[in-house]
């Protein structure tokens, strides 16, 4: 064999920036928590006085938990939220709104005006002209319920007069 000195140290810190530019290369954001352990295990390395075998067993500990708990945080946040989740989905994005009825609705069927087309719909009941909220969607069929609207203000009573 070669009588070359081997200083594992830099071997760490080489590998964890390789790791950390492949990182660059072809993102996943996996690497980047290899890499950040291999650093740290070749800074301790090079501070502490540690042989090789407890420099593996420093390494495999720290890859796994800047794995778990910077992967946990780095993935929850990643894809949970979005401002409009059914923006693919014109159905769905139809949910809420209120439509005006074209065709009598009931249980078995019906007809609804959503901006400048007309959909089936059903639920109900409810008569040409009506309002109704869409609450549901059945494939291409709406399920709509009748729009509820406040009873007119009782007038108050006048004060009474001297």
């Amino acid at each position: 064999m070669s009588d070359l000195p081997i200083d594992f140290e830099w071997l760490w810190l080489i590998g964890g920036v390789i790791l950390l530019i492949a990182e660059l290369i072809a993102p996943g954001f996996f690497l980047v928590f290899i890499g950040a352990a291999a650093i740290a295990t070749g800074l301790a390395a090079l501070l502490l006085p540690i042989g090789v075998a407890l420099q593996l067993a420093l390494f495999a500990l720290l890859a796994y938990l800047a794995a778990r708990i910077g992967g946990r945080r780095a993935y929850s946040m990643r894809y949970d939220y979005s401002p409009d989740p059914f923006l693919n989905d014109r159905a769905k994005r139809l949910l809420g709104r209120v439509v005006v009825v074209t065709q009598p609705v009931d249980s078995n069927g019906g007809r609804v005006r959503v901006g400048d087309s007309e959909w089936s719909a059903r639920g109900g009941p409810a008569a040409a002209g009506d309002r109704v909220r869409i609450v549901d969607i059945e494939g291409n069929c709406l399920k709509v319920e009748a729009e509820h609207v406040l009873p007119p203000a009782a007038p108050s009573p006048s004060p009474p007069s001297e």
